[in-house]
């Protein structure tokens, strides 16, 4: 008997880390052609390698398996493990989620990743609150307008109805005298077919990825802002891990975060590119539709300031100070 003890305790052993073996789902709004999504792909790969399988997540895109709306608060009550959302959709929570969706704060990935940086403190703070851990956040593209014809005059705004995707951006186009709709991503070519939208405020990403040119004719690049998508995880889900496993995810999310900002700019060169070659103008706006859209963000930040609190206020002083404004 004593020639069995070995494999009774290998048995063992195996059974125990069978039963710890984790296995998190985790929902994402965005489609499998969007980077963001191949990179949140790419981080599950590399946690269920580095785990030799103890945590696996399965990622639902598209919006498949919980809607945009909801994806924060089915992490939050433990229905889903994890979720990537648009970080300025949480903006009712706090205003400190909408700081990347003021226009003429961030105009370059450099600023964007140092705003990030300034704010993540109070954000992760604020995701405590709710049992929830931020694992990384990555921009999108700079964002711009698309439209089924020259944008040339700022009275073509005027009753134009935008996809705006956020409150921000439909503030933001309430300020230009259009009619913003919310649409999700997914929703993009349906709401152009049907008219519910004439043009949209998004990222060249974002126009590549749902064929742009098949419904609108240009793109003003106009650099408005360079918002972010947010990964995070829930605090009992993350706590049930073991101390190596945890280890191995918070690294494989640093990886993802500094993957991701590199792909979106790739993405946004390639996607620029795209557009042009399937027959969409590409142009930066002239004076006048500049002046209209400084004079709409100068509104939409003194809006901001009225809302934001002293907390929120000093992260962004921390980061101008960061830049050297």
């Amino acid at each position: 008997m004593r020639s069995m003890k070995p494999l009774v305790v290998a048995l063992a052993c195996a059974m125990a880390t069978g039963a710890q073996a984790a296995e998190w789902t985790m929902a994402t709004p965005y489609g499998d052609a969007s980077f963001h999504t191949q990179n949140t792909k790419q981080f599950a790969e590399d946690v269920r390698d580095a785990t030799d399988g103890e945590l696996t997540i399965t990622v639902h895109s598209g919006g498949s398996l919980v809607s945009h709306g909801e994806i924060k608060p089915s992490v939050r009550r433990g229905t889903i493990d994890a979720g990537e959302v648009f970080m300025s959709v949480l903006s009712n929570d706090d205003p400190i989620f909408e700081v990347d969706t003021l226009p003429g704060v961030a105009g370059s990935y450099d600023d964007a990743f140092a705003l990030w940086q300034a704010t993540k403190p109070m954000i992760t703070e604020l995701f405590a609150y709710e049992g929830l851990i931020p694992l990384y956040a990555v921009a999108w593209p700079a964002q711009g307008i698309y439209t089924a014809q020259a944008l040339t005059d700022p009275a073509q705004f005027e009753g134009l109805r935008v996809r705006a995707p956020n409150i921000n951006t439909q503030r933001f186009v309430n300020n230009l005298g259009g009619s913003p709709t919310e649409t999700e991503e997914s929703d993009i070519p349906t709401a152009f077919s049907t008219g519910r939208v004439d043009a949209m405020i998004t990222s060249s990403s974002t126009g590549n990825a749902m064929s742009a040119w098949d419904y609108v004719s240009d793109y003003t690049d106009a650099n408005l802002w360079l918002p972010k998508n947010i990964v995070f995880i829930s605090q009992r889900s993350f706590d049930r891990l073991d101390e190596t496993t945890q280890q191995v995810l918070m690294d494989a999310a640093a990886r993802a975060e500094e993957r991701g900002w590199q792909m979106s700019r790739e993405d946004n060169q390639a996607s620029l590119a795209a557009l042009e070659e399937n027959g969409v103008s590409v142009s930066e706006p002239n004076a006048e539709v500049a002046a209209a859209l400084q004079a709409a963000g100068d509104e939409l930040y003194q809006d901001w300031l009225e809302r934001a609190d002293e907390e929120a206020e000093q992260a962004l002083e921390s980061y101008r100070a960061q830049i050297g404004e």
